[in-house]
């Protein structure tokens, strides 16, 4: 037995030891295998072996040491958790002999979990469940998880909802105070509020919209002038009912955005305020703020104001009517227009013709990418899938929102304070590639430097209509930044601006919202609560969480529905590639499915900088926009994906060196 003297010493050289260990905080990355990394905080990775990451979960914080196991290669070895980011999880309940486990949905649990008996609220088989995780693996790689709450079953109408907005931790009702507060506003608040604001309501405004839309937000009026046009653009006004720090607005600021998931939206504000008090309905008295613009015969935009209004809108008219009108084609509908709104409809389009022709001109335009409505049945899944036709109506009210916006964005960069969308351009890590495959298939823009908004906007114009061996432009539209929100001016590449916000959408976006504060703070000279940067970073993450809830019940939805498309060639064209395969994007109803190198003959090697996948021995080629026909394979349900078998394509020329070697 050790003495007490030894018993010292063994401490004394087990704290030097401890003291004398180097060890690198970071966080835990997971990966679709049973190993991770950890993401050290000075900026490289370090392997995390199955072992290691069997004792972490994704997002932790850790401390690691690094030990070799063989000459010149490393691994992690975890030495203490510092924190854990990973609350609550959804999965899908799983029963095997005598244990109880949750099978985690959460992307990098690869794992199951065990559940107590005492944690289980009498959770069946495969039920989907929302947890909550009970004892941390840390210590011996054995973590534990509670159930909080049974989603539901597979198979129940509307459960890809539900568990999607368990997955992404989205609130389907309303908190009571945000209740209370809709509840307690009425047509009385419009009417008190209309003090000290310009009456329009005589004004020939109108709405157009989709026939289901009830969240009306904007108004549109044009009048012709001596060098153009009036275009004046009225925007619902919610913050004149909500007040600053109320639990409407919190709420609002947490949701961050509307989400149109597929049959049931998900609002930003409660329906009373965003379909009936605020939305813009016909003949009602609504507040208003007002951005009062100056088009040029020539489509550029001259002086500009804002004001706060009154406005009662004389119609609330369809994409597919105004289209109608202004192609000439006369119905009922169209006869029993109004002089005054007829006539304002016709300078509306004639404004929004010149518009867009300034910004064919001097801007970027995005592409008409074909867009697809999901129609649900009784059961909450795809009947249809039918095309989402643009036409002149929707490219009109377009251009006016975007010159409003870039009068909303001249103002407040006038202004001490101010919220704008900024967009980079070319992703910077993906330099070197782009450089390769313009002094390869563009040489004549070598010079050019995208990083600047004149580069950028030559760059995306001049390999728009280039004709190259490859799809240029599609490969470069596929490696840009994402568009940010920042509290000073910067450039919109992506749409050639020199500074762009949006304000036009103040019902379903709280950028929007927070934006119509700005304005008015700017224009009465009254200090307001402005955001702060950690604020705008959980705004736009919320945004970033609304965009995957929507993607994944997207996913969801349509490989179910591909189950439904039987055997048949069905025609599409290549959106993406990738080292693994491709993925087809189909003409008739959209939807995207995988095709794999393994089905395919022979071995395939990818150009990253041409994005082309090429046949090692025969040089078959397949590449972006490419046309192909495709039968439907099967789904892969755990990632949700659609998988397609080649039938033929379109072939490609055989090319050599020039592909980015």
């Amino acid at each position: 037995m050790l003495n007490a003297d030894a018993l010292s010493q063994l401490r004394q050289l087990k704290s030097d030891i401890k003291d004398n260990k180097v060890v690198f905080p970071g966080t835990v990355k997971a990966t679709n295998g049973r190993f991770g990394f950890v993401a050290l905080d000075e900026g490289r990775d370090v392997f995390l072996p199955p072992e290691e990451m069997q004792k972490v979960l994704p997002g932790d914080r850790v401390n690691v040491t690094e030990q070799e196991v063989e000459k010149g290669k490393t691994q992690g070895v975890v030495d203490e958790l510092l924190e854990t980011r990973l609350n609550t999880f959804v999965g899908r309940y799983l029963v095997k002999g005598k244990g109880h486990f949750v099978v985690p949905e959460t992307p990098g649990i690869n794992r199951w979990i065990f559940i107590p008996p005492k944690e289980r609220m009498n959770a069946q088989q495969d039920d989907y469940i929302y947890c909550q995780i009970h004892k941390h693996p840390i210590k011996d790689g054995k973590g534990q998880a509670k159930v909080l709450r049974v989603i539901g079953k597979a198979g129940e109408p509307g459960i890809e909802r539900s568990f999607t907005l368990a997955t992404f931790d989205l609130a389907d009702t309303w908190p009571d105070a945000v209740r209370a507060q809709a509840d307690s506003l009425g047509e009385g608040d419009i009417e008190s509020r209309e003090t000290g604001r310009e009456d329009r309501t005589d004004r020939p405004y109108v709405t157009i919209d989709s026939p289901g839309t009830q969240d009306m937000d904007d108004a549109l009026l044009a009048e012709p002038n001596a060098t153009g046009w009036t275009l004046s653009i009225a925007i619902a006004d919610p913050t004149a009912v909500i007040d600053t720090d109320s639990p409407a607005e919190q709420e609002a600021f947490n949701r961050a955005t509307a989400i149109y998931f597929p049959g049931e939206p998900l609002p930003m504000l409660p329906d009373s305020i965003s379909t009936r008090l605020c939305s813009l309905m016909p003949e009602a008295k609504r507040l208003s703020l007002v951005c009062d613009l100056q088009v040029n015969n020539d489509g550029s935009l001259g002086d500009y104001s804002f004001h706060q209004a009154v406005i009662q809108s004389k119609g609330k008219l369809s994409y597919e009517l105004v289209s109608n009108l202004i192609e000439g084609r006369e119905d009922d509908d169209i006869k029993a227009l109004p002089e005054a709104v007829a006539n304002s409809l016709d300078q509306l389009h004639q404004a929004a013709t010149a518009l867009r022709k300034w910004r064919n001109e001097h801007a970027l335009l995005s592409g008409d990418r074909p867009e697809f409505r999901l129609r649900l049945d009784e059961n909450k899944r795809i009947r249809l899938i039918e095309p989402s036709i643009q036409n002149e109506a929707h490219r009109l009210v377009e251009e006016c929102m975007v010159a409003a916006n870039r009068c909303a964005a001249d103002f407040l960069s006038n202004h001490t304070a101010g919220l704008f969308i900024q967009h980079p351009g070319l992703r910077d890590d993906r330099a070197d590639n782009i450089r390769s495959l313009i002094d390869s298939h563009a040489p004549h823009l070598s010079g050019v430097d995208a990083h600047q908004a004149e580069g950028f906007r030559k760059l995306m114009k001049e390999t728009d209509s280039l004709e190259a061996e490859v799809p240029v432009k599609a490969i470069l539209s596929r490696q840009l930044a994402r568009a940010e929100l920042s509290f000073k001016p910067a450039p919109h590449q992506g749409m050639g601006l020199d500074a762009y916000t949006t304000f036009t959408s103040p019902l379903r976006k709280f950028s929007d919202f927070y934006v119509h504060r700005l304005i008015k703070a700017a224009l009465w000279d009254t200090p307001m609560k402005a955001l702060t940067e950690d604020q705008l970073e959980a705004l736009q993450a919320a945004q970033i969480r609304a965009r995957q809830a929507a993607n994944s019940l997207e996913s969801w939805l349509k490989s179910d529905f591909a189950k439904t498309l039987g055997e048949e060639p069905m025609a599409g064209v290549i959106c993406r590639t990738v080292p693994a395969g491709f993925f087809v994007r189909l003409d008739a109803n959209g939807l995207e499915g995988f095709v794999s190198c393994k089905d395919l003959d022979g071995k395939y090697s990818f150009d990253p900088v041409t994005m082309r996948l090429i046949h090692n021995k025969n040089g078959r080629i397949f590449q972006l926009e490419q046309p192909v026909t495709v039968s439907f394979s099967g789904v892969d349900d755990e990632r949700r994906q659609i998988n397609f078998k080649l039938v033929e394509a379109q072939e490609i020329a055989s090319q050599s060196s020039t592909d980015g070697g």
